[in-house]
This record gives C-alpha cells, structure tokens and sequence, in this order.
C-alpha cells in the first residue's frame, strides 16, 4: 500500500493534503505518482455502484463520505517514471504548471487544518516574487534527517530570507536547527533550474540544489524566503509520528472524540501500573 493511503482515523492521508490545498483555493491539481500508487487515482474517481447502492439503503452520510474525496477538485496524474529525487518529480510538473506560481505538497506532511500554513506561504509568494519554504524547529541532534536552512530575519515581516540550504547535513555542518517540511510555494523560474541541476546527495535531482540556485542568484523569480511553522505538523512516513496524527485527529472528531477522551485516561492510567 503507498503510504499516502495509509488510514488517518476515516481517510487516508493524501486526502488530508488535498483538502488542504482546496481549502485555499487551489482546486486545479497534479499528483505525482509511480509504481504500485494507483491506489490514489482509485481512490479520488467515482464508485458509481457503491454510490448506488448506498443511495438505495438510504444511507446517506455514507454517501456523502463517498461522494466527498471525488468532488474535492480537478485531479490530473502524472507519473514520474523514474525516481530520480524530488526536484525530478516537481519537474515532471513543468508542462501542467506553465508559467504560474504553484504549490508542491509532499503527500506524508500532514498539516493541522486548524493551523494556517500554506495560505500564508502563498502570501509571501506573491509579495516577493520568489520562493516560499515551510520551516520548522527541531532539535540539533535530529537535523540530518532534514534540509537544512540558513536564515536571516527581515525587518518588520514574519517571515525570513533564506542565504543557504543544506540537504541532510551533519550535526556539526548544520547552519541551524530550522528544517524544511514538505510544503513550498515556488516561482516557474525553479523549472529552468531544476532542468541543469546535476544529480545530488543519493544521486537524485534535489529540489534542496535547485533553490539553493534561487537563492543566491538573481533575476526573475529568483530569492528563496521561508515561512516558520509552529502549528501541529505530522509525518506519516514515521511510526510514531503517524500513530500521533490517528490519536490526536481521532479526539478532535466530533463522532470519535468524545468516546476517545472518556476511554484514553482510564488506558493510560492502567499502562502506569
């Protein structure tokens, strides 16, 4: 099963990340699949007999729950072929995308929806004409298993410009403990980039090399500016991490929640014996 169908209380997590996208009005979408992920392209078609069926039952909460992940908004799919890297599944994009500003959501960052991300990033974007990175702070000793940026604030905005981005770096080469998180709000410069960069650390084309080119170049769409996340973030790449979104998603239910938190105490206080 690919991860980003992996259950997160009742849907699997990649619908989590396209209703985060409609819900800040991007209703035009490309998913970038490959091998063995059908399963997402199943999953956001029409089931006409099950919608049948369910409609004769008169069941029509679960039609509804049904209807919903088909009507979210126009879904395209392309395939990336091989994996040559992230930088090469955002330029499989190029011909969807044009020349607009887009947005890249990797399918196992699970942002609260209660927290604002991406709308601000789109914001920033527009205001500054380049690139936009979600960031977030982790602990020193957990930075290698991230990209790593180096930042300096910007007088009177919230947000930062970014000097330099490090793939993966070690402890002691990281310039800070701000990693990137799989959200980003590029300029179509980044394709003519992404096209010329040579395949980096794992010997893939790293999104990370090609803006770290924005960065410190200039011309149009370049300068790369990062957005600090402090919002409630899960990764379903991660055990634990994932274990955490089911819990925490399943108590905020208006159906699950209640029930959840009346039985959890009661759970953790036994463990404790």
């Amino acid at each position: 099963m690919p991860k980003e169908m992996l259950p997160v209380v009742d849907k699997p997590a990649i619908q989590y990340v396209v209703e985060e996208a409609v819900n800040v009005g991007l209703h035009d979408l490309l998913m970038i699949t490959g091998r063995n992920k059908r399963a997402l392209e199943d999953h956001f078609d029409r089931v006409p007999s099950l919608e049948s069926t369910l409609e004769g039952k008169g069941d029509t909460e679960k039609l509804a729950s049904v209807q919903a992940a088909s009507k979210l908004g126009d879904i395209h799919y392309v395939r990336q072929g091989d994996p040559h890297g992230l930088g090469h599944a955002v330029l499989r994009a190029k011909q969807h995308v044009g020349e607009e500003a887009f947005a890249v959501l990797l399918g196992d960052d699970l942002i609260d929806a209660r927290d604002e991300l991406l709308g601000t990033m789109i914001d920033v974007q527009a205001e500054t004409g380049g690139s936009v990175i979600a960031l977030i702070e982790v602990e020193p000793s957990e930075i290698s298993a991230y990209g790593c940026a180096d930042v300096q604030p910007i007088e009177g905005e919230s947000y930062v410009r970014v000097n330099r981005l490090v793939e993966k770096p070690s402890v002691d080469e990281a310039p800070s403990n701000l990693a990137l998180i799989g959200r980003y709000v590029l300029h179509p410069a980044v394709f003519e980039v992404l096209e010329r960069t040579a395949p980096g650390r794992g010997d893939e084309i790293q999104l990370t090399d090609a803006l770290q080119e924005l960065a410190t170049g200039e011309g149009e769409g370049y300068g790369v500016y990062g957005v600090v996340f402090r919002g409630r973030r899960y990764d379903t790449g991660d055990k634990l991490s994932y274990l955490k979104a089911c819990v925490q998603l399943a108590i905020d239910s208006e159906d699950l929640g209640p029930g959840l938190r009346e039985w959890l105490p009661g759970f953790a206080a036994g463990l404790s014996k």
